[in-house]
């Protein structure tokens, strides 16, 4: 079993994108074999001349809400809240910093107050009850929440363009904590341009939640398991990928939540969540090429794209990573200049 510290490597700072490339199709696109270990550069627009009638891309159609809020406990003191699941009209699963008292009280612009119903210590989870339910609730959300972008990102731009840069142009399910930012690099055009080609587009949904923040355990790995995330694709969807499988055709996933839930999903048809850690070796069930950006060091989904690109779905073993197909790729793209993490470059593993 690989320990999270084989999944090491050195960025530099500089190369961490704080804005998105524009036009969003215009970013950079660095394409791995992962059977031969071929590497190539394009641009993101290339995808409409390298895909075809034979490509299926599946795509995560979770749409990001103002889930980061900032409060005053009854101290006084200032807390800030990331909400991650609705678990009831009211009720909210969510990690804050600091971290709250049970029963204490968060206080809100706009009359909003929450109370702290339970909190799990040991992944450092929140309860928290709310005096407004849906849909008022997301009314004052849009009012005084803000994007919740990951902390290495430090934007110049209003909150309003934030919201805009921060959502792929397909969303619509309300529900993520965090973009599934592989889909941010498409355009409306560019998926017309690849309908026009013959490539069909299917869409699922995943809410994004603590399993992207959550800092890895050595537990993880044992127990194979991550924070829990939903996801739903739709009976007509279903049936529609599995045809496409049984023809042979190509299942490209556009990100590591769209992969992790075709994963699930393979493995059990009627699954409605995924706690799956996927970490090398593994053997994926379903898809066949993968969309994704640059990801962080030492983090769940730089270990799922190493699994990806490694034995047994490639001749090549996985070690560690700087002695990996993918961590040569990594390289190359850090000696090229390729912009990092969510709002950076893509990769397309093929």
């Amino acid at each position: 079993m690989p320990d999270i510290s084989d999944f090491s490597y050195e960025l530099p700072p500089n190369l961490i994108a704080d804005k998105p490339t524009l036009p969003r199709d215009h970013c950079r696109l660095l394409t791995l074999n992962r059977q031969n270990g071929n590497i190539s550069h394009q641009h993101f627009y290339d995808l409409a001349n390298l895909l075809g009638p034979n490509d299926v891309l599946v795509l995560n159609q979770s749409k990001v809400f103002p889930a980061r809020i900032f409060g005053q406990k009854e101290t006084g003191g200032r807390i800030e809240i990331l909400l991650l699941h609705q678990q009831t009209s009211t009720s909210w699963l969510a990690i804050a910093s600091p971290l709250p008292k049970i029963n204490s009280q968060i206080f809100f612009d706009r009359q909003l107050i929450a109370t702290v119903i339970k909190i799990d210590p040991k992944i450092g989870e929140i309860e928290f009850n709310f005096n407004q339910s849906s849909p008022d609730f997301f009314t004052t959300l849009n009012l005084i929440g803000r994007t919740p972008i990951p902390p290495y990102i430090h934007p110049s731009d209003p909150e309003t363009k934030l919201r805009q840069d921060y959502q792929t142009v397909y969303a619509k399910a309300v529900g993520s904590a965090a973009a599934p930012t592989a889909g941010l690099h498409f355009t409306k055009n560019l998926l017309r341009k690849l309908q026009n080609r013959g490539v069909a587009t299917e869409f699922l949904t995943l809410h994004v939640g603590l399993g992207t923040f959550q800092k890895l355990r050595p537990q993880n790995l044992t127990e194979k398991k991550l924070h829990t995330e939903f996801f739903e694709i739709d009976p007509a969807t279903s049936s529609r990928l599995t045809l496409a499988k049984s023809q042979g055709k190509r299942i490209i996933a556009v990100g590591t939540t769209t992969l992790r839930a075709l994963e699930s999903w393979a493995i059990k048809p009627k699954a409605n969540s995924t706690d799956i850690f996927i970490f090398p070796p593994y053997k994926f069930n379903f898809v066949d090429s993968l969309i994704t950006n640059f990801h962080l060091p030492q983090s769940s989904l730089l270990m799922l794209v190493s699994a990806f690109s490694s034995y047994p779905n490639s001749p090549f073993r996985f070690t560690k990573f700087p002695n990996s197909s993918i961590g040569n790729a990594y390289y190359t793209a850090i000696s090229q200049n390729y912009r990092f993490f969510s709002f950076g470059d893509a990769m397309w593993i093929f």
